[in-house]
């Protein structure tokens, strides 16, 4: 037997009531659900099953600008993981809304919500721009949160962020570590440091000591942001 999917419809006593989705997870998670089931022009079969999933995130969201239940946001300065985490999104959904590509767009709001969460980012400069980000997507949420920030006008006029490309570049890279050609271990250094320094440093690493078994390495080759290898 095979399953048959099927589309809504009142013979078919499979109608799903959006006032009983909205009533008990709120319109801004039904209208997100329905843009993370994939392209809006195309047809998909409704389960409501991941729905939890949507809400979930949404109450992830709306922690990061409370802390037990309390209305905090910081004035410092982000530091430059939480910039990154932010401008990236910025730079995603932009693409993803010239495309009409929706779905794609909160999964990157997903995944910045959770690298947030992760940092323990609760910074205004990092939060404001990511509420007016997702406003489009989920604006009843937006629209409490940017008034609770202090904004008298709607989340609506404001000025749509812009990606800027210089938080996306990396200035270090996590270089794999072998010895003899097998991988040992990873150590993460500045791309701005030279061949030179990077030999000197590696050869005083604890970590590589154990594989040396009291010898000197007889050369060390270094290829700048791909690899470290020793041979001994």
């Amino acid at each position: 037997m095979t399953d048959e999917v099927e589309k809504m419809s009142k013979s078919k006593w499979n109608v799903v009531t959006p006032d009983d989705i909205i009533e008990k997870h709120g319109t801004d998670c039904l209208r997100l659900y329905e843009m993370f089931l994939g392209p809006l022009e195309q047809s998909k079969p409704w389960n409501t099953n991941g729905i939890s999933g949507v809400s979930n995130f949404l109450r992830k969201f709306w922690r990061l600008f409370h802390q037990n239940n309390v209305f905090t946001i910081s004035t410092d300065e982000p530091t430059r993981a939480e910039r990154k985490s932010l401008h990236k999104t910025i730079k995603k959904v932009t693409e993803d809304i010239d495309r009409f590509s929706f779905n794609t767009s909160v999964s990157s709001f997903m995944i910045c919500v959770n690298e947030l969460a992760d940092l323990k980012c609760n910074k205004r400069k990092i939060l404001e721009p990511l509420c007016i980000l997702i406003s489009p997507y989920a604006p009843h949420i937006a629209e409490e949160l940017w008034s609770k920030l202090g904004h008298t006008t709607s989340i609506s006029t404001a000025l749509f962020p812009k990606v800027n490309e210089e938080y996306l570049t990396e200035d270090s890279f996590e270089y794999p570590v072998s010895v003899n050609g097998k991988t040992r271990f990873k150590i993460n250094y500045s791309l701005n440091k030279s061949k030179e320094e990077i030999e000197k440093e590696v050869v005083l690493l604890e970590e590589l000591h154990k594989y040396l078994n009291g010898s000197a390495p007889k050369k060390i080759i270094v290829v700048p942001g791909r690899i470290i290898n020793v041979v001994v």
